[in-house]
């Protein structure tokens, strides 16, 4: 058997319930590599004591034979902006420096329900607010295996943590593409879900959200296995009123129609090009319909930027007259640029989230999947100015997230489920991305394509090996 830290969810979860690793060993493998790579600087905080005594209760749970849950004894941790009863939340931010939350969070309930065991807190910008591992309460979060790079943000330390192997899963937030940037920043997978599949009810607006709760992990199973114990409607969310439809169904990459997307309206870097249109090639080689469109997703940002000013300004401004000392400087700044837009400001950015959701419904009525890159570029360096232009190829390139990450932002307006999985290196060896995504409710089906072309990469990384 692999070292028990090597091992995936699934794998573990299985060694757990067979009686090869213990709970207790699973959770003290993740504390050590936690300590060994506090360098990188993923955690905020670690629950050390208290996921050491759940441990010893899992593990006499399986000597007795009693029912267990599918992610028995499996460790994992969940992103500072997740409540969790017990256990400080600080999202990022000195104002909730010392903030203990009564409740957990739905994800959190379920993942305690499903035997896994908490281990600490992951590091995140304060309030998710900029796409720069760094906040005033945690410092900077270094990249696993390159530090002059990002890790990506906003879940920074739970992409670290999971790429580091300090423990196989994670839970991060989402709003505009803060699971699946770091994701592919660090070669791990990372899954938005549709809006409402995942409650995070602790959101002030869940009929406007653009903020979700997801899976992070190695690997794809790991993370439908992680997905499948956290999803399910919830009364107290709108979008969770009804059941889940049927799923498409898919037994091989024959029997998809995919929509290569491999601009989205900006430009994108020579070598992830080159990567991420080999993986399409490869699909394509294996049976896939594949045809290419033209859909302007670099053009949401104005839309975008309007509603997490404006959500921002409401949500945090009213801290900034008490707090403005210890607040970080650009989190100030996009505070009060939301505060000098209008109410005609807003609807109109509402106006350009429905048409272009419309938009992605009819590509998505010709087309099982749309598939694009996730970033535009590898990992920028550290020295990038994140609220500046970029360049790329010898060029100007534009804003960060325009530029840079133009692919993911809009499917937080308009709730469409989106899965980030590795897809290759660049010569200096940093990972790339790829980015599926489909119709709403329809993340097993995802899971499964998903599925196929993760099988298909490493297929074709064993042929180089033995090459």
């Amino acid at each position: 058997m692999s070292a028990i830290y090597d091992l995936s969810a699934v794998e573990l979860a299985l060694a757990i319930r067979e009686k090869k690793v213990s709970p207790v060993e699973a959770v003290e493998v993740a504390l050590d590599r936690i300590e060994a790579g506090s360098a990188l600087n993923a955690f905020v905080t670690v629950t050390g004591e208290r996921a050491l005594a759940e441990a010893k209760i899992a593990e006499d749970m399986v000597m007795s034979g009693a029912e267990l849950g599918p992610l028995h004894g499996v460790p994992y941790s969940a992103k500072d902006m997740i409540n969790t009863a017990g256990v400080r939340t600080t999202n990022g931010s000195r104002i909730f420096a010392d903030f203990v939350p009564k409740e957990d969070a739905v994800s959190i309930a379920r993942a305690k329900k499903a035997g896994a065991i908490l281990i600490g807190k992951t590091t995140t910008p304060e309030f998710g607010h900029k796409p720069e591992a760094t906040s005033p309460v945690s410092g900077r979060t270094l990249h696993p295996t390159h530090p002059e790079v990002t890790p990506g943000a906003s879940s920074s330390g739970a992409a670290v943590a999971v790429a580091a192997r300090m423990g196989p899963l994670a839970l991060g937030t989402d709003g505009g593409g803060s699971i699946r940037i770091p994701a592919a920043c660090c070669g791990i997978v990372g899954l938005k879900a549709t809006l409402g599949t995942i409650p995070h009810l602790q959101l002030p607006d869940l009929f406007g959200a653009n903020s979700y709760v997801g899976p992070m992990a190695r690997t794809v199973g790991d993370t439908a296995l992680f997905f499948e114990a956290i999803a399910g409607f919830d009364p107290r969310d709108p979008f969770g009123q009804a059941i889940f439809p049927p799923q498409k169904t898919v037994r091989s990459l024959k029997d998809l129609k995919i929509a290569w997307l491999p601009t989205g309206g900006a430009r994108v870097e020579r070598e992830v090009a080159q990567i991420t249109r080999a993986a399409i090639e490869k699909l394509a080689s294996e049976g896939a319909t594949i045809e290419e469109v033209d859909i302007d997703f670099k053009a949401m940002e104005p839309a975008f930027m309007t509603t997490l000013r404006v959500g921002l300004a409401a949500r945090v401004g009213r801290h900034l007259e008490k707090y403005r000392d210890v607040m970080d400087a650009t989190l100030i700044d996009r505070i009060e640029q939301g505060r000098a837009l209008s109410a005609i400001d807003v609807a109109e950015a509402t106006y350009a989230r429905t048409a272009f959701f419309q938009t992605l419904q009819a590509t998505l009525s010709t087309y099982d999947v749309i598939i694009s890159p996730v970033l535009t570029a590898p990992p920028l360096p550290i020295t990038v100015d994140t609220h500046g232009d970029i360049e790329m190829d010898g060029e100007m390139a534009g804003t960060v997230r325009g530029a840079w990450y133009p692919f993911t932002f809009p499917l937080n307006l308009t709730g469409h489920p989106a899965i980030s999985m590795p897809c290759g290196m660049t010569k200096s060896g940093l990972p790339v991305g790829l980015q599926i995504m489909t119709g709403w409710y329809q993340e097993i089906f995802l899971l499964k394509v998903a599925a196929l072309t993760e099988a298909l990469a490493l297929s074709a990384h064993r042929e180089r090996v033995a090459n």
